[in-house]
């Protein structure tokens, strides 16, 4: 899907023009039959294939991203089962297997585009059973498309498959960011107060730096992590989050098949990271042991940034200015923050993040012409993205005064969110470092009364305010 929609500008404006319809006619007539256009002298764009005609990349994609807001994927599916095959027969046995065989090969390429963008659709029953139907139907006429037709379906089970054993990772040993906190090491932690020791019930022998004291590594091992959930991230979950807000849908249960939501997961993640670089951080007793792990931060940051991780860069950064952190001005008065300030300035939000976005733009043209792997990662900052989708769908209508489909508008969705999937698509090219990514994915991290607790323990509180905030947290805390 990387070149999917890298077509010519004039041709994709000709397009969304001729493709102003209401929502009937977007159901029916970008499906229907392309026959008809040689007595209405139409020259629109459709789903379904004819001898004559097949539907670009580009076109497939955005009607299967976007027509999901207006019917059931199952709806389209018949529809397109229907138009494929059933539309074209004749009633004679020797006609419709010639019609079939001439036009097989383009209905597998509709169907492979869709199962290997839009796999998520076929968990549900009905849908994978439909496909299996048109496998059958195709074999009446041409023998070699029901054999890439059982490919297909080959490829749909294997990848249904690793999508599930993912997501039921996620449910079984996800760690949230609220979890309980580890007793930290002695070298990292020393003496904490007897209220957090009371709370910490599972040892942890370890900080980050006693696993990993590389910042290109560290970074390395975060840019790991992030690709491999971007890469369970499927493009219906964009569209499929505006579905549910809307309660009365009828084919909203459709979409709940997964055990989890991918997109939700790896918000999660960032909170995690953020969570987990604060934690690190308030841990150590010492001031000069803070002041060095703010600093490995601060220069794993910056190697994200280098690699093009903007997610993890903006987890870590967030993480730094959490409260907790930054009012520790004893332990930021030894450390150089020339390099912090930066890389906030890289991620200032002022001026709709001006800065980070230019910086993304120089990433993505990094990545267009890269000529090794290394150079062609994106990562996104990811809730800046997701927000981006949501303005683009609530400010733009999806009709037209007059009634008609706002296509343009799916366009540039698909558009947006095709460039998602080839940032996706880039086989992270770093060597895997197992004990770092089990340390970064399982250990636990301090809540927020934990850090805030964390943080007076390492440098007291500085007026009664705090103090009586302080003692509020002990109670509180040597009670759980």
């Amino acid at each position: 899907m990387t070149d999917v929609l890298r077509t010519n500008q004039n041709s994709v404006h000709v397009r969304a023009s001729l493709f102003v319809k209401s929502v009937i006619d977007f159901i029916y007539f970008g499906l229907q039959d392309a026959s008809d256009d040689a007595v209405h002298g139409s020259s629109e764009p459709h789903l379904v294939p004819t001898v004559d005609y097949s539907p670009d990349r580009s076109y497939i994609f955005t009607f299967l991203l976007s027509s999901r807001l207006f019917l059931h994927p199952l709806d389209l599916m018949s529809r397109v089962c229907y138009l494929c095959v059933e539309h074209h027969r004749v009633g004679d046995p020797q006609i419709d297997k010639k019609r079939i065989r001439d036009i097989a090969p383009k209905i597998v390429q509709l169907l492979t585009e869709w199962t290997e963008t839009f796999p998520y659709d076929f968990r549900e029953e009905r849908m994978m059973r439909s496909l299996k139907e048109m496998t059958h139907r195709l074999a009446f006429g041409d023998e070699l498309s029901r054999r890439a037709m059982q490919r297909l379906i080959q490829r749909l089970l294997r990848k249904l498959t690793i999508l599930g054993q993912y997501e039921e990772s996620l449910v079984t040993s996800s760690t949230p960011v609220t979890a309980s906190p580890s007793t930290s090491s002695s070298s990292c932690a020393g003496d904490k107060s007897s209220a957090l020791k009371a709370k910490q019930h599972v040892r942890r022998e370890e900080c980050i730096l006693s696993v990993c004291d590389d910042p290109f590594i560290l970074a390395q091992q975060l840019t790991h992590i992030e690709m491999e959930k971007l890469d369970y991230i499927g493009p219906e979950e964009f569209v499929q989050a505006f579905i549910q807000k809307r309660p009365a849908d009828n084919h909203k249960s459709f979409f709940s098949k997964r055990r989890v939501s991918n997109l939700e997961a790896y918000v999660e993640w960032f909170n995690r990271l953020s969570y987990l670089v604060a934690t690190e951080i308030c841990l150590p007793v010492k001031k000069k042991h803070r002041a060095r792990v703010l600093e490995f931060f601060i220069d794993v940051a910056r190697e994200c940034f280098n690699i093009g991780n903007f997610n993890s860069l903006m987890a870590i950064i967030t993480g730094m200015n959490m409260s907790p952190v930054s009012r520790l001005k004893k332990t930021w008065g030894k450390v150089n923050t020339d390099k912090f300030d930066i890389l906030e300035h890289q991620m200032d939000p002022s001026n709709n993040f001006y800065s980070y976005r230019t910086a993304l733009r120089g990433a993505t043209q990094r990545s267009a012409t890269a000529h090794t792997t290394r150079e062609k990662i994106v990562i996104p900052f990811f809730s800046l993205f997701i927000k981006d989708i949501y303005f683009l769908n609530e400010g733009c209508a999806s009709r037209l005064p007059n009634g008609h489909i706002n296509f343009e508008k799916f366009w540039e969705l698909a558009r947006q969110v095709n460039e998602f999937l080839a940032w996706r698509q880039v086989i992270c090219p770093f060597e895997r470092d197992r004990k770092t990514l089990q340390y970064l994915i399982g250990v636990s991290v301090f809540t927020d009364d934990e850090l805030q607790l964390a943080s007076y323990e390492s440098e007291g509180p500085e007026n009664n305010l705090e103090r009586d905030t302080r003692r509020s947290l002990r109670s509180s805390l040597s009670r759980m």
